[in-house]
């Protein structure tokens, strides 16, 4: 009777382990897909409408930027969507496709500048913290005339 009562509690006790663990499980995809999404609406705003101040909204405290030819913070920011507005003011990004790890939001994007271009082909890494963006890091490749294969970049 004794052995019956521990395997119970046992029992017991791994389904409450295994649920705890399912829950967690289903709160850090729930933060991931918020995380997603305020990526998603902070590139909308930024690259495609060009509005700097919406896409701020999602920034933390701080916004470091590892893309050595931008400025870190909101200002830095600001000036590169006023250089997109000036010279570039029918530039758009396409969102390929989106992977999220925990706090990182990862884009692949089809960047076109000028209409009847190729444009580049673009990886931004997100960090946030808080549900708010706080660094960004990006690869850019020209899209070449002439690839060495039949595949696209995307």
């Amino acid at each position: 009777m004794h052995s019956i009562v521990r395997l119970g509690a046992m029992i017991a006790a791994a389904i409450l382990v295994l649920s705890l663990a399912a829950g967690a499980a289903m709160a850090g995809s729930a933060q991931e897909e918020a995380n997603r999404k305020t990526v998603l609406d902070f590139y909308e705003k930024g690259l495609n409408q060009k509005d700097a101040d919406a896409a701020l909204a999602h920034v933390g405290d701080r916004y470091v930027q590892h893309n050595p030819n931008a400025a870190d913070g909101p200002e830095g920011f600001r000036k590169f969507i006023g250089f997109l507005r000036e010279k570039f003011p029918n530039s758009h990004s396409e969102i390929k496709r989106s992977f999220v790890d925990g706090d990182f939001v990862i884009l692949h994007v089809h960047s076109v500048r000028e209409s009847g271009t190729r444009g580049r082909a673009i990886v931004d890494i997100f960090k946030l913290e808080n549900g708010k963006i706080v660094e960004h890091w990006d690869v850019v490749q020209d899209i070449p005339e002439n690839p060495a294969n039949g595949n696209t970049m995307f």
